[in-house]
């Protein structure tokens, strides 16, 4: 799998605090960049403000398989894919792909992925908890990341 299975790159960074003993990103690094990409993604795509909106997206399951290590510094690309959108959940295909500086262009064509991720969020209402439709402009923005 290469960058080119992800409709979505969103650039992210690493910082100095997400290196462990070992020299290397901690594998628990991995689900707060899929977060952070995500969240980014529907936000900017959308206009949302996530502290005022009436459904929240929630994790209700997450995986992460590592095939090559990062480092700090290090600048990524998370690929996003959509591979299943329900009434109230979507199921994300993630993928974390080195990449060049900030303004530089983005992944080459083809970049091998070094992390591969699933990810599902419930859609909920803010007050009651309880499962709701996905909001209109967040199932449209999703809708351009689908996959087969």
């Amino acid at each position: 799998m290469t960058s080119n299975d992800f409709p979505v790159l969103w650039p992210v960074g690493t910082r100095w605090a997400d290196n462990d003993m070992f020299g290397h990103l901690n594998n628990a690094v991995y689900y707060q960049l899929f977060d952070t990409a995500i969240n980014a993604w529907i936000n900017t795509g959308t206009g949302l403000n996530p502290i005022t909106t009436p459904a929240l997206g929630i994790v209700a399951e997450s995986g992460c398989r590592y095939f090559s290590e990062l480092h700090f510094p290090q600048n990524l690309a998370v690929g996003l894919a959509v591979t299943r959108l329900g009434r109230s959940s979507v199921t994300y295909r993630l993928g974390v792909f080195r990449s060049p500086p900030p303004g530089a262009d983005a992944p080459a064509s083809g970049e091998p992925i070094t992390a591969l991720g699933h990810w599902v969020h419930v859609y909920v209402d803010r007050v009651t908890r309880k499962s709701v439709p996905i909001p209109d402009a967040v199932r449209a923005l999703l809708a351009t990341a689908s996959v087969d």
